[in-house]
């Protein structure tokens, strides 16, 4: 494929013991990169080339990844834009939401608006490219997915639902280059300003119906059963009853 594709990563985070791994969506970057573009994808992280979980990556088929050198608290966005205006990349995947340092998930759309290109979330799978336009599978809520036309250049954030990563082999990882670019350093005011602490989940509201009358809110709360997605419970006991709605509040997440 002609296209210039880069896929963005970051250091990842181990869920429970917190070691430094490659984190797992932008590993998903990478494999889509690599399934586009093959040799030809370019692999791009802002940060220190000393890291040792940068080489995870290069243990997917990566003969090199490109460091944007900088210390700790600086921010990202000006020098990736940078980069990759000068790249003359075309296609930019990178992870949803970082592992590690502040993880708000707002660097694809920051980075978008700076090089004012269309920023695409959830995307599972790039079906073709044509004539500066790329045909992309977006994934939704609940398993469905949609197809999208997109202009290049662009850039796009990757689901859970895009092709799982391979394994990384010690050889590859150890053989491969880290070549670090000197870049100007910006610090991060937000960071440095506000200390982090770790995300709290919101509990999700449920759905408030409106009606005037009983029979229209009986309709309104029964109107997602007869979707195909719901049930509809008749003649049950009230344990059943209540387990039924236990269920229902655990997969809304207002309650865990």
């Amino acid at each position: 494929m002609s296209v210039k594709i880069v896929s963005l990563v970051s250091v990842g985070a181990h869920p429970t013991s917190g070691r430094a791994r490659r984190a797992e969506q932008d590993a998903r970057a990478v494999e889509l990169g690599l399934q586009m573009a093959g040799d030809d994808l370019q692999v791009l992280h802002a940060g220190s080339a000393e890291e040792p979980a940068l080489r995870a990556y290069l243990g997917m088929g990566l003969a090199r990844l490109h460091v944007l050198e900088q210390p700790a608290g600086s921010d990202a966005v000006p020098a990736l834009a940078s980069y990759l205006r000068g790249a003359a990349a075309q296609i930019v995947l990178t992870g949803a939401q970082a592992e590690t340092g502040e993880g708000s998930g707002m660097l694809p759309f920051l980075l978008g608006e700076q090089l004012g290109w269309p920023v695409v979330v959830g995307l599972a799978a790039i079906e073709s490219v044509e004539g500066g336009v790329a045909q992309v599978l977006q994934a939704l809520p609940r398993g469905q997915r949609r197809r999208l036309k997109v202009r290049l250049p662009m850039l796009a954030s990757v689901d859970n639902a895009a092709p799982a990563p391979r394994q990384s082999a010690y050889g590859p990882a150890q053989r491969g280059e880290l070549p670090a670019h000197e870049v100007e350093i910006v610090d991060d005011e937000l960071l440095a300003g506000d200390p982090l602490q770790p995300a709290k989940p919101r509990p999700k509201r449920l759905k408030v119906i409106k009606a005037k009358s009983g029979a229209d809110r009986m309709k309104a709360a029964t109107a997602k059963a007869s979707g195909g997605g719901g049930q509809v419970l008749k003649g049950v006991s009230a344990q059943e009853g209540a387990e039924a709605v236990l269920k229902l509040l655990v997969e809304e997440g207002v309650i865990r």
